[in-house]
């Protein structure tokens, strides 16, 4: 085949992806719970659980300071 018809063949083949409104209200949801957390137990008064989250923050090349 030349590359002429190999670029055809690829472009017929593309798809395009539905992403519905439940997709996006998850996704969300679960980077605004994520943060709440991460944010709640970085100012948290005990220091044993401050601290937890800052070496799990450490732990997961998460840029904490």
């Amino acid at each position: 085949m030349s590359t002429v018809q190999n670029t055809k063949h690829m472009s017929a083949s593309a798809q395009t992806t539905m992403v519905t409104m439940d997709t996006v209200l998850a996704v969300s949801a679960a980077i605004l719970i994520g943060t709440l957390i991460i944010g709640a137990v970085g100012f948290a008064a005990p220091e044993v659980v401050h601290s937890a989250a800052h070496d799990l923050r450490h732990g997961l090349v998460f840029p904490c300071h």
